[in-house]
């Protein structure tokens, strides 16, 4: 469930330093508004920020950028962000849809998607970002050795997202219906506010990771 609009917020995102104005303009270049060459991951619905803010504290060497659309949710991670600064880490308000608008072809290493809204009308079903039409926007962003990584609690959203990139062509890395019981998979994971709060009421999380078939398999970083 999406925030209700918070009066304000667009004018405090506007002003925000490390909130990216204009993200079409970086298109191909995101590694020089870092004013590095480290790779480039993307959360896509980054929510309040939480997963990416963590990420990026652990890992200096790779720039982050959190994609969300909703103004009054990416204040959250703004509020956030500016209690921790992380030079690694930008944001952007953006329709995701418009991905390849914003980076180029090869540009970014790694998408997360994290409980992403399962859309659940039949007819809905090209908005999901798991979808087989994200799918193919990931696939032109993503670098030869990037992988897509997803999680939820809705096992119906999850079951479609595998048939979804079964049949666009991607092959699976790793794949669980009980993240928390993968003594594997958990070794490297980072909770979003909502997987907290799931997991504590006692919902099964699952989780892929997928590269796509024809490409070199993804290396880990």
């Amino acid at each position: 469930m999406r925030l209700r609009n918070i009066p304000g917020s667009q004018e405090v995102i506007a002003a925000c330093p490390f909130v990216v104005k204009e993200p079409e303009s970086h298109r191909g270049h995101w590694r020089g508004y870092f004013g590095n060459e480290n790779p480039v991951h993307i959360e896509v619905g980054m929510g309040k920020g939480k997963f990416l803010m963590t990420l990026a504290a652990a890992h200096p060497h790779v720039n982050y950028i959190g994609i969300e659309r909703y103004t009054s949710v990416l204040l959250r991670a703004v509020q956030k962000r500016r209690e921790q600064p992380l030079s690694n880490l930008c944001f952007v308000c953006m329709d995701a849809a418009d991905l390849e608008a914003v980076f180029a072809p090869g540009e970014v290493s790694r998408i997360y998607l994290n409980f992403s809204d399962p859309w659940p009308k039949d007819r809905h079903a090209k908005r999901r970002l798991p979808s087989a039409v994200f799918l193919a926007r990931y696939d032109t962003i993503l670098c030869a050795d990037g992988r897509v990584e997803f999680k939820t609690d809705n096992r119906g959203l999850f079951d479609f997202a595998v048939e979804e990139a079964e049949l666009a062509g991607w092959e699976t890395e790793r794949l669980t219906y009980d993240l928390h019981g993968d003594a594997v998979m958990m070794q490297d994971n980072v909770m979003t506010e909502y997987e907290e709060r799931f997991s504590a009421a006692g919902n099964p999380i699952c989780k892929y990771v997928l590269y796509r078939r024809g490409k070199k398999k993804p290396r880990e970083v």
